[in-house]
């Protein structure tokens, strides 16, 4: 139990409900750290679109269209709202009840949460999921860490050195998941398979996925939300007859239960992905990683340990490391993940990091 149990309010994304995957790995992310605070003694409550999966004890669903996410415009688009906005309307309902709870974690990659925060009276912690998009995020960021330096936080050093005026000043919280829902597999299906878990996205690299199959012959099975159907469609076009297969959008139950008998998972991401929540999945079941040395995924994965990492967008490197799998010892990749990424590990960081919060506001106050 911590010395002052917290009433905190965690607003999850507004590009879709819980559940729906169409937040990626913003929802788990949330899911554990509900979990995972509430393990810590604190009350937890959630606020997301209508439709969302009840998390935790208390989950407020707010109705409005949903908000584009941030990933598929350019750095110099406008800030935009769709008319009926689920944001807007999340951060009206916050800030009509925000003499409810002592801190409001914001997990929207949007910049009316950041404009917001000094508008409030509640602590607003706001924890960043992507990297440096937009000139228009960079911006209101700024704003917020020069007014509440202490209010910012990522998911690691490689996203927040893409905010290059505020690095310094980011809190680095890593992240992590229930180890406890994820089965070690001390050994891979015979013959082996690998894995991809990953909305069907361009910011994933799906195409490089089917590049490798066609190269090692080795099939892929991919897991994920088929977001852009026409991406799967030109890769097949692209490579006819690679061994790759698409299994669905499963629960995190199913996903575990399937990627731990894959001899490795692939991750090509083609941005500057924040953690890499699939990576630490993967270790959780003793599945080695074999990805691109790109964002948070060069922070998770130990080379040569865990997994390998190599150079971005490089297809050989990647089809090289494949024929690697076999010197990868499947219970240090459960260990690391055991000994870093935990529900609890997570929660105590982000617990620290609100502690912070709530004292910097109480200073100023």
């Amino acid at each position: 139990m911590p010395a002052s149990p917290k009433r905190i309010l965690i607003c999850s994304t507004p590009v879709g409900p819980l559940g729906s995957g169409i937040g990626g790995g913003v929802e788990l992310t949330l899911k554990n750290l509900v979990a995972g605070l509430s393990g810590l003694g604190h009350q937890v409550a959630v606020v997301a679109p209508a439709g969302s999966e009840l998390v935790g004890a208390e989950v407020h669903e707010i109705p409005g269209a949903p908000q584009p996410s941030a990933q598929h415009y350019g750095r110099d688009a406008p800030v935009t709202m769709p008319a009926d906005s689920v944001l807007g309307e999340m951060w009206a309902w916050i800030s009509a009840h925000q003499d409810d709870y002592d801190v409001v974690v914001n997990m929207a990659y949007d910049w009316l949460p950041f404009y917001l925060t000094t508008f409030l009276s509640v602590p607003v912690a706001h924890l960043v999921s992507m990297g440096s998009m937009s000139d228009a995020m960079d911006d209101v960021m700024v704003a917020t860490s020069l007014q509440r330096p202490e209010a910012l936080a990522v998911h690691s050093s490689a996203q927040a050195q893409t905010f290059s005026v505020i690095a310094s000043r980011l809190r680095i919280v890593g992240n992590g998941i229930a180890t406890e829902r994820y089965a070690l597999h001390p050994e891979a299906d015979r013959p082996p398979h690998v894995g991809f878990v990953g909305r069907i996205a361009p910011e994933k690299g799906i195409a490089d996925v089917f590049a490798v199959a066609a190269a090692t012959g080795i099939p892929v099975k991919v897991w994920g939300l088929m977001q852009d159907p026409a991406l799967w469609d030109a890769a097949v076009a692209e490579h006819p007859g690679a061994p790759v297969s698409y299994q669905g959008f499963v629960t995190t139950d199913e996903l575990q239960a399937a990627i731990g008998r894959c001899a490795a998972v692939l991750m090509t991401p083609k941005w500057t992905e924040a953690f890499g929540n699939v990576a630490i999945e993967a270790m959780a079941c003793g599945v080695p990683v074999i990805g691109y040395r790109r964002g948070g995924l060069s922070e998770t994965v130990e080379d040569g340990t865990t997994g390998f990492l190599v150079e971005p967008d490089s297809v050989d490197g990647l089809v090289h490391a494949v024929g690697r799998i076999d010197e990868i010892d499947r219970r240090a990749c459960r260990q690391r993940v055991e000994d870093r990424w935990s529900t609890a590990a997570f929660a105590g960081r982000v617990d620290a990091w609100l502690d912070d919060v709530v004292s910097a506001t109480r200073t100023r106050a």
